[in-house]
């Protein structure tokens, strides 16, 4: 039996349609950073890009701060409870048509993949990415902080681009995973209105 429920606040909703937007246009500047193709021009792609990443570093700012004040970083805390049924069903099962494993209630909206993922994003990957742009960025600033000495430019610039690409195969995972509902716009329309109809535990 499915229960409608309203799952996803409103600043969630807009932090998460925000955030993709922002990921997709710097996957955009980026890769025209990195000579793939021509459209706003280096010197254009590089401020966008730039400019795109310190709006980013505000909304993430402003993310952590809502988790933490509203308890929503309980969500990403990691479990083992039922990760191998959910992996087989992402695996094997979901291509039977078999029903999902995990069903979502408000508090607990992430299956236990989800939140290994998730947390790998926000304790690994996002930091990674956050403070090689910023090295990157002060890279003029490295002498006088101190940091010439034993840093590479090369090596900041690698650890960028793979966490860039870490990032944006996530997104390209995700996008693939959100159209596997009742339908393919059953989840998207949840992320868009808030409400969502989940199946009840038994």
């Amino acid at each position: 039996m499915k229960n409608r429920i309203y799952l996803y606040a409103r600043f969630e909703r807009f932090w998460h349609w925000s955030q993709a937007s922002l990921i997709i246009f710097m996957a955009l500047t980026g890769f025209e950073i990195h000579a793939f193709y021509v459209l706003f021009g280096y010197e254009s792609a590089v401020q966008l890009h730039t400019t795109a990443a310190w709006v980013l570093i505000g909304l993430w700012i402003f993310a952590i701060f809502w988790h933490a004040t509203t308890g929503e970083w309980k969500q990403y805390i990691p479990t083992f409870d039922r990760v191998v049924t959910i992996v087989r069903f992402y695996s094997v099962d979901i291509f039977n048509n078999a029903p999902h494993p995990y069903h979502k209630s408000r508090l607990q909206k992430h299956n236990p993949l989800q939140r290994f993922v998730y947390l790998l994003l926000w304790v690994l990957i996002n930091p990674a990415i956050w403070i090689s742009g910023l090295l990157y960025f002060f890279y003029n600033d490295w002498k006088a902080l101190g940091l010439a000495s034993f840093l590479s430019l090369e090596v900041v610039a690698v650890v960028h681009t793979v966490a860039a690409y870490l990032i944006f195969s996530f997104l390209i995972f995700h996008v693939y995973l959100v159209t596997i509902g009742d339908t393919p716009l059953t989840h998207i329309k949840a992320m868009i209105t808030g409400w969502e109809e989940v199946e009840q535990e038994e």
